[in-house]
C-alpha cells in the first residue's frame, strides 16, 4: 500500500489555510506546479479529489476535510517527534510557543519571564495572549505547545499541571456600605449592580460559579455593563457603576492601587480558580509542560 508523504499532507494543510495554490506554494517554499503535483499524487493515493478548484479559490471536498483532520494530527505528532529528538536531555531549549489568558498574562509574566530566562537561557519563548477557547483551539491544532489557563474548563484531549490557586476577591466602590466590612457576602454581590468581563472570558464563569450566581443575572442588557479587560473593570467599579470580582494575583500586582475601590474576601466556599499549564494529551512536550508549571510555582 502506498502511503501519503508528510510533504503531501503539509500541502493539504497549507491549501486549507491559504485558500489558493499560489499562496500555499509560497508558504511551502515550493513552486505552484510542485505543490499541485503533490496534491494530485495525494488524490491518487486517497482515491478521490481533496479540493474543488474554483475561481473564488480552493475549497476542500468532504474527503479533503476528513483527510485534513487526520493530516493535522499526523503533522503535529511529526513535529513533536522532531522537537523531542532535538531537546532530548535538554528540556525547555529552542522554540516553545506558549499561550496565556489575558487575566493572567500581565500579572504573572513580569515575574515569570526573568526567572525562565535565568533558568533556561537557551529557551526561545513565543507568547500569544488570547481567550481560553481560542488558545485551546490553537493548542489542539498544534499551533501552540502549551497554554497557561484557568480551571475549571473542559479539558478533553488535554493534560495539565497545577501552578497555583488564585482566590477571587470582591471589589466595591470605596463609598459602598460594605466597603469597611471584613468580607463580602455572595448574596450582596448578586443583589447589587454586578459588572463582569464580557462573554468569552473564563474569569466571568469562574466568578459566577464560585458564588453560585445565576448566569442569567449577569447577562448584559441595555441597563447593565460589561468590561473588556480587568483594568477597565476596576475603573468602572471605582466610578461607582457597580461591584465585581477580581483575581487575587491581579490585586497583588497592583491593579487596584490607583482606583477608588475597596477589595475584600468573599463569604463563599472555595471562591477561587486554578491556574494550570495545559498541553495536548500524549504530546512529547509533556515533560516541558510540567517543568514550566513547576518553575511558575516558584514565582
Amino acid at each position: 500500500m502506498i502511503l501519503p508523504t508528510l510533504r503531501q499532507l503539509q500541502y493539504l494543510k497549507l491549501l486549507a489555510e491559504h485558500g489558493s495554490f499560489g499562496k500555499a506554494a509560497e508558504a511551502a517554499h515550493v513552486t505552484q506546479p510542485t505543490l499541485s503535483a503533490g496534491v494530485q499524487e495525494l488524490e491518487k493515493i486517497l482515491g478521490g479529489p481533496v479540493v474543488d478548484r474554483a475561481r473564488s479559490g480552493v475549497i476542500l471536498t468532504a474527503l479533503g476535510e476528513a483527510a485534513l483532520a487526520k493530516a493535522v494530527s499526523i503533522l503535529n505528532e511529526a513535529e513533536d517527534l522532531v522537537q523531542s529528538a532535538r531537546n532530548a536531555g535538554q528540556p525547555l531549549t529552542g522554540r516553545f510557543r506558549l499561550g496565556v489568558i489575558p487575566t493572567v498574562a500581565p500579572f504573572l509574566l513580569p515575574k515569570a519571564l526573568p526567572l525562565l530566562r535565568s533558568r533556561f537561557p537557551k529557551l526561545r519563548l513565543f507568547l500569544r495572549e488570547d481567550l481560553t477557547h481560542r488558545l485551546i483551539a490553537l493548542l489542539k491544532a498544534g499551533q501552540l505547545d502549551a497554554a497557561l489557563i484557568a480551571l475549571p474548563y473542559d479539558m478533553s484531549g488535554l493534560a495539565h499541571a497545577h501552578v497555583s490557586d488564585d482566590e477571587l476577591l470582591a471589589a466595591l466602590p470605596s463609598s459602598h456600605p460594605l466597603a469597611n466590612q471584613a468580607a463580602a457576602p455572595a448574596s450582596a454581590m448578586e443583589s447589587d449592580d454586578l459588572i463582569l468581563l464580557e462573554d468569552g472570558h473564563c474569569l466571568r464563569d469562574h466568578a459566577l460559579a464560585a458564588c453560585r450566581i445565576n448566569p442569567s443575572r449577569a447577562n448584559p442588557d441595555e441597563e447593565s455593563f460589561a468590561a473588556t479587560s480587568l483594568p477597565t473593570l476596576v475603573q468602572m467599579v471605582g466610578s461607582g457603576l457597580g461591584v465585581t470580582f477580581l483575581p487575587a494575583m491581579a490585586v497583588a500586582a497592583g491593579l487596584t492601587e490607583t482606583a477608588d475601590v475597596a477589595v475584600m474576601p468573599l463569604e463563599a466556599a472555595h471562591p477561587s480558580r486554578e491556574i494550570v499549564v495545559a498541553w495536548r494529551s500524549g504530546s512529547s512536550r509533556a515533560l516541558e509542560g510540567r517543568l514550566l508549571a513547576e518553575t511558575l510555582r516558584g514565582v
